[in-house]
């Protein structure tokens, strides 16, 4: 009885492991084929890759042009002549003879003070100076009676000489009558307060009817010259010698003025004069810009974008700006090569100007350069270039089949 027992309990025992056994060997097929097929899928992904559809890009072929070497620098619009319009002389504001912002012309009136005053000494002045030309000339016309009867014995030399002396006090009093006519008359005509300068008047400060003296110091108007106008602007002094480089010719270098957001050209001018230091605190030396400024475009205290032109480029290799990438190795494009690949070019990068680069080195005129589609690219990678649409595609297959069907 025991003996079966314990044959029935190793039977089922032996079932137990074989189960165990088949499940193993399942689990390790299960295995080897899931391997297998990874396998076989990433060789099948390295294939694919290696046969990679080429990438889109857009081209652009490098030309010869003339590009031109701009400075720029920040300015503030400066008039070249700012006068504030005092009066000369004391009085009561009679009459206002202009309207704020006017234009006005060296020499206009702008006002008047009340000449009574100065008329009246005016005309003391000259009545003095009439009634000491009145002695003077009885004093002239004794002396020539003296010195007669001087000579025929008549009467004393010290008469004589008396008379001498007071002919010369009254030449000298009449210079002095006259110099009080002449400042009487002067202070007559500064009554009259007219334009100093030719320019743009600004706000009346003082109103008709008022007491002005000329000591005031804000004075009566301002007047800015406007027309021509200047620019003050800075640059950087290792720029100077580029600008020195032409002080010595006639030609004046071109400057052009534009918007605070440098997207308008305001003014066209050139360059009069170049500070005689550097600022030591800033590194920077002051020029001035003169503008003709015909269309009041420039305002005085205006903020503007300055550019500089000190020379030209001539037959430049030009490229568009986007076209040039940066990198470890620094700046470079991609070149096509004939067999739609691209080839990483290192390249030297000269001055830019309206979106287009100068290249020094490294690229030949005629070379076509990716501008679009850029990211994707690498050195060796294979590209495809934009066609022309269908329609023009079948548009020129119909034109050079036609001449062929004619014949």
């Amino acid at each position: 009885m025991r003996r079966q027992e314990s044959s029935t309990v190793m039977q089922r025992s032996w079932s137990r492991h074989r189960v165990k056994g088949v499940v193993f060997i399942l689990l390790v097929t299960v295995t080897l084929l899931s391997c297998s097929k990874g396998g076989q899928e990433t060789t099948g992904q390295g294939n694919g890759a290696g046969r990679s559809a080429p990438i889109p890009v857009r081209v652009t072929a490098a030309t010869l042009g003339a590009i031109h070497v701009y400075l720029s620098g920040l300015g503030t619009v400066t008039p070249l002549e700012t006068v504030i319009v005092r009066s000369r002389v004391d009085g009561a504001l009679q009459s206002v003879h202009f309207t704020e912002g006017q234009m006005v012309k060296a020499g206009d009136l702008l006002a008047q003070i009340d000449p009574r005053p100065y008329q009246v000494q005016l005309e003391q002045a000259q009545g003095q100076l009439a009634r000491d030309r009145a002695l003077l000339e009885s004093a002239r016309k004794n002396l020539k009676r003296y010195r007669t009867l001087l000579a025929q014995d008549s009467i004393a030399e010290q008469q004589v000489t008396d008379q001498e002396s007071l002919v010369g006090q009254y030449e000298g009093s009449v210079k002095l009558d006259q110099a009080q006519v002449d400042d009487a008359r002067l202070h007559l005509d500064y009554a009259r307060i007219t334009a100093p300068v030719s320019g743009r008047l600004g706000l009346r400060l003082v109103d008709r009817g008022n007491i002005i003296h000329a000591s005031d110091p804000g004075g009566l108007v301002k007047i800015t010259r406007i027309q021509p106008i200047s620019v003050l602007f800075t640059i950087p002094q290792d720029d100077l010698p580029d600008v020195l480089g032409h002080a010595d010719t006639d030609r004046r270098l071109p400057v052009e003025a534009w918007s605070r957001d440098a997207t308008t050209r305001l003014a066209s001018g050139e360059l009069v004069a170049v500070d005689n230091e550097i600022d030591p605190a800033s590194g920077t030396v002051k020029l001035r810009a003169q503008f003709a400024n015909r269309d009041d475009r420039l305002y005085p205290n205006q903020f503007v974008n300055v550019r500089l032109l000190v020379r030209t480029l001539q037959d430049a290799v030009t490229i568009p700006a986007s076209a040039i990438q940066h990198g470890t190795q620094g700046r470079f494009v991609y070149v096509v090569q004939p067999e739609h690949t691209v080839a990483l070019r290192v390249v030297q990068v000269g001055p830019v100007e309206d979106g287009r680069s100068a290249i020094v080195a490294g690229l030949a005129a005629g070379e076509q350069v990716v501008t679009d589609g850029i990211d994707r690219l690498h050195d060796g990678a294979a590209v495809r270039l934009p066609g022309p649409p269908a329609d023009q595609a079948d548009g020129a297959a119909e034109r050079a089949a036609g001449p062929q069907q004619r014949h």
